[in-house]
């Protein structure tokens, strides 16, 4: 919308042409998205508590969180309203790439606001059943992953990029789909399971989100791509944008998810956090680097599925609890330490995510 509006204006006065430049627009999405979470954050957790839009706990998690029991949630609210104002105000609004990520976060955030709502408005422990928030992540995944392959125009963006080897590429076809659709929907997924630490999810996030937006830059710049002998995708680097909103929506609502949290994010954040990340992933053809980058998330997921697997085949448990941040808490760390650390292996992996577009 302001780019719009800096192009109307440039007749006037030449200055206005700093509003095209990416890396700007980029930079002014995050801060804006930030500024809007720390003005509105304190209203909107006034708000829930005004509703008793409380958290419930499950009795056979750690003792340590039943005081939490209460504390406001489907915060992710506003999470999203923060990043989808940001974006619009700062991308190109003609990019095919902004209104895909813009509509899967949306989509995937509406699944996870009906299972917010019936848990703590309708009181129902259950929330939303399992078969049918899959079978909607499902229509939606297929629906944006099928676009995406019916309107490609380059070999490039059905193309999958392998790390560390200069000329692996291959070429997907329609397999493109189904590949696609587990990115969004497993990542969406991963995050979700992350979500249960005061602020565990939302920083990783951050991190992951700031990495893709560095490779959109750089897929969508032809002459960095043809450097580092990436896929060059014109226009993906308005991704940048989107992906600055999201570390900015982040940072202010971490500021309130902190320890000891002020407000939860839920599924309606969580669910559509995870499933941005992913298709920008897949948009950008670094769903490889995505499993590097986010490697919390992966483990998250494992350690979920091997607790599972384990306790159906043999009737023992792998960890004392899965997922795995609660293990290390009943192992006795403090909430804080699991974070933390949680959050400097993230920054590792990020980093090493981003050194795979040079290591070729």
């Amino acid at each position: 919308m302001l780019m719009w509006l800096s192009e109307q204006l440039l007749a006037l006065d030449s200055g206005f042409a700093v509003f095209q430049y990416l890396t700007l627009r980029g930079i002014l999405a995050a801060c804006t998205a930030l500024a809007i979470s720390m003005v509105v954050g304190p209203l909107v957790i006034e708000r829930l508590n005004e509703l008793q839009i409380g958290q419930t706990i499950r009795a056979e998690g750690p003792e340590s969180h039943l005081q939490k029991a209460g504390t406001p949630t489907m915060g992710g609210a506003l999470i999203l309203v923060t990043v989808l104002g940001s974006t619009l105000l700062w991308a190109d609004l003609s990019s095919r790439y902004v209104w895909v990520a813009v509509f899967t976060t949306v989509a995937f955030g509406a699944i996870g606001w009906v299972d917010d709502y019936r848990k703590v408005v309708r009181r129902d422990t259950r929330g939303l059943p399992a078969r049918w928030k899959y079978l909607w992540q499902s229509v939606f995944a297929f629906g944006v992953t099928l676009y995406l392959f019916n309107s490609a125009i380059l070999f490039e963006e059905t193309t999958l990029y392998v790390p560390f080897f200069k000329d692996v590429a291959l070429n997907m076809g329609w397999w493109f789909v189904p590949f696609s659709y587990l990115v969004v929907v497993g990542s969406s997924n991963a995050v979700n399971l992350t979500d249960g630490l005061d602020g565990l999810a939302i920083m990783p996030t951050v991190m992951v989100a700031t990495g893709l937006g560095v490779i959109a830059y750089l897929a969508g710049h032809v002459e960095f791509a043809e450097y580092l002998n990436i896929a060059y995708l014109p226009g993906a680097g308005e991704l940048m944008v989107f992906c600055g909103a999201i570390a900015g929506a982040g940072l202010g609502f971490l500021w309130f998810n902190t320890y000891p949290a002020m407000i939860f994010m839920g599924d309606v954040g969580a669910l559509a956090l995870g499933a941005a990340l992913g298709i920008v992933a897949v948009m950008t053809r670094h769903e490889i680097v995505l499993f590097i980058m986010g490697g919390i998330f992966v483990l998250e997921t494992v350690s979920v599925i091997i607790q599972v697997g384990s306790f159906k085949l043999t009737g023992k448990r792998v960890f004392r609890m899965a997922p795995i941040h609660h293990h290390f808490e009943l192992k006795g760390w403090p909430e804080p330490r699991v974070i933390v650390r949680f959050w400097i292996i993230t920054v590792m992996l990020v980093l090493f995510g981003l050194a795979t577009l040079k290591l070729r």
